[in-house]
């Protein structure tokens, strides 16, 4: 029975890297929305009434839990994602490298 071989395109690997880095830099656009482009002025709402503390609180927690819970662990999945990556890619160099080596 004829042995089969399997290759690893190590540059293809290497591209999905650095696509990935490329999207951690671009959520810097979306996590700067979310901080700080949705700001809401104490008055906007009006003043006195107890409606206006509760759509003002709540317009904040939404805000921190789109920064924190949704555009937060996206970026840390992506993040985690190219570590890995970067650690399986450099773990085929060095196998190539030893095997090149004998």
């Amino acid at each position: 029975m004829a042995s089969k071989e399997y290759g690893v395109d190590l540059d293809a690997l290497d591209q999905v890297v650095k696509e990935l880095n490329q999207v951690l830099k671009d959520m810097g656009g979306p996590k700067d929305k979310a901080k700080n482009q949705t700001y809401l002025p104490d008055g906007a709402l009006g003043k006195g009434f107890e409606e206006r503390d509760r759509m003002h609180k709540a317009h904040n927690d939404m805000k921190a839990y789109i920064e924190q819970n949704i555009v937060g662990l996206i970026e840390k999945m992506i993040d985690d994602f190219g570590k890995k990556s970067k650690q399986t890619k450099d773990a085929y160099d060095d196998a190539e490298h030893d095997n090149s080596m004998k």
